[in-house]
């Protein structure tokens, strides 16, 4: 996954998560949905390696991650694959403060990752190239997170969050291909805006839109998570084609934390 936004905290949605995920077209992957053997789990996953990216449990735990934009460093010998950060996560039972710090503890394991791992009454942010090398806990409000630090301002995480800011918390749930159609931005940023990442500026260009289309690399899909304060919940799920065409669409809504969510 490359970009999401996150809107945290909000007395009657305390969690509204709007995601792409970015990869090689040809790396295998499933789509969203519930995991064979817990069906109280929806994710997609990485058929090569096992992991997630972005997922959400019954009870309302959530987690999703990006890569750290690092080209040319190694990644460290033997380094586990970072998908399984939002799997375990998914599947565990730790506290996302306990998680995440268990997780800050061998950091250095992996390559360069940000993950946030929380629940309806909280959420926690992880970055191994960040700074301060420890988890903190998230204060109500908006955050944008791509492949660097949590809320650094690149074209792509400003043009995603004015848009979604702009959209008011109950049209989430209740018209969810707005928010598909926000994510489906392929506006490039200008060539005096890009980052320096140490791409190339071609590829610093296409990688500069919020909804990436190439032949070997793009959005494979977007995926929005609704957290109700009274319960209720939404994960919906638009997969593309390698032209940014839509492919599968899917959606599931659970009425309460305690019944595992079902598809609508």
């Amino acid at each position: 996954m490359c970009i999401a936004y996150l809107s945290l905290g909000r007395p009657d949605w305390p969690v509204l998560i709007a995601a792409n995920r970015d990869e090689f077209h040809a790396r295998p992957a499933r789509a969203a949905g519930p995991w064979p053997g817990r069906p109280d789990v929806i994710a997609g996953q990485d058929l090569g390696a096992g992991g997630a990216w972005l997922g959400w449990a019954a009870g309302g735990r959530f987690a999703l991650l990006t890569n750290y934009r690092e080209p040319g460093l190694p990644t460290p010998p033997g380094a586990p694959s970072r998908g399984v950060l939002v799997r375990d996560y998914l599947l565990g039972s730790a506290s996302a403060a306990d998680y995440s710090q268990a997780i800050a503890d061998r950091a250095g394991d992996w390559a360069g990752f940000n993950l946030i791992a929380g629940d309806a009454q909280e959420a926690w942010y992880l970055g191994n190239r960040d700074p301060s090398g420890s988890p903190r806990r998230l204060s109500p409000g908006c955050y944008v997170l791509s492949n660097h630090l949590l809320d650094t301002p690149w074209p792509k995480s400003r043009r995603l969050r004015e848009a979604l800011d702009a959209l008011p918390p109950e049209r989430w749930a209740r018209e969810p291909d707005r928010v598909f159609e926000l994510l489906h931005d392929t506006t490039p940023a200008p060539a005096g805006d890009l980052p320096a990442t140490g791409l190339s500026p071609d590829r610093e260009q296409l990688l500069s839109s919020p909804f990436i289309v190439s032949p070997d690399y793009g959005t494979r899909c977007s995926s929005l998570i609704v957290l109700r304060a009274d319960g209720a919940a939404l994960f919906s799920e638009q997969s593309y084609d390698a032209s940014g065409q839509p492919a599968e669409r899917h959606d599931w809504r659970s009425r309460a934390w305690s019944a595992s969510p079902r598809c609508a």
